[in-house]
């Protein structure tokens, strides 16, 4: 992959990379171009953990391999792109040789619109990552239909969890910014996951029996004891942070976590908003 960064007003900025729509198959969700469309979207929406991927050939730039075993990427997602616009990822640079840090993180399209904002920090910074400073607001008992019936702090159920690697190479036909570590053998013996495979990972949505078409309203990624390596053998669990609501939709954070199994470390942690459109429920009609 050529280096075609630039350094200009105190950030890093990646190069132009076309947004590729992976999920465009999956019919009735919001990647579906006809169930975008009836829902007043411009088209089937890549999926907003895509553009986690942009950051890591930056953060390798900026911070070095030290992000990838105690550090956070945290991203709101503020606009929904279509398959084959064109989107970067920019963020500050670090003082240098900084070992507790957090800077400022965005993505964005070429036509102007900020995709999502956030941070990214290594070790222990005294700021808050960005999501995590976000104010969790639960709705007032009632005022929820699709996401009736589930409590704050409930816990989602845990499962076993292997990143393979043919996982890993499904994923890098469609990843813009690759590393070689995610290929075969890194600093840490053997290959590791990029974020949207993190994500997955991490990601345990809670039981519910009203459906809805949901998107992804923004991540955080924290490497604990990192990297998150391939087919390894983990635990993820969590608990429901938040049950809310706004004029368009009904939304819930999970915060979760994966440990390594054999010694029960904690390796990574997220924490994740979902948001389900109320436009696409028969409870809202």
């Amino acid at each position: 992959m050529p280096d075609d960064t630039e350094i200009k007003d105190g950030h890093l900025y990646g190069g132009w990379r076309r947004a590729v729509n992976a999920a465009s198959g999956a019919r009735g969700s919001i990647h579906d171009d006809d169930v975008a469309q009836k829902l007043g979207m411009r088209g089937g929406a890549v999926v907003g953990i895509v553009h986690l991927n942009l950051f890591p050939p930056l953060i390798l730039k900026t911070f070095g391999q030290q992000w990838f075993e105690k550090g956070s990427l945290s991203i709101f997602y503020t606009y929904a792109m279509v398959d084959g616009e064109q989107v970067r990822g920019v963020m500050g640079l670090p003082p240098k040789g900084a070992k507790d840090a957090q800077v400022e993180a965005w993505a964005e399209s070429q036509d102007g619109h900020t995709v999502g904002t956030g941070t990214v920090a290594i070790g222990e910074p005294e700021e808050i990552p960005y999501v995590q400073a976000i104010e969790l607001k639960n709705a007032e008992p009632g005022e929820l239909r699709i996401l009736a019936g589930l409590k704050v702090g409930d816990e989602l159920p845990s499962r076993d969890v292997v990143i393979t690697q043919e996982m890993v190479d499904r994923s890098l036909e469609t990843i813009t910014d690759t590393l070689d570590w995610y290929k075969g053998d890194s600093p840490w013996g053997g290959a590791i996951a990029p974020p949207s495979l993190m994500h997955r990972a991490m990601m345990i949505n809670p039981e519910r029996s009203q459906q809805a078409v949901g998107f992804f309203g923004a991540t955080e990624l924290r490497n604990v004891n990192g990297p998150v390596k391939v087919d390894a053998p983990y635990r993820a669990g969590g608990k429901l942070a938040c049950l809310g609501t706004s004029a368009k939709t009904e939304f819930y954070w999970v915060d979760t976590y994966l440990d390594e199994v054999e010694s029960g470390k904690r390796v990574a942690e997220m924490r994740h908003m979902t948001r389900l459109m109320k436009a696409s429920s028969p409870l809202y009609k």
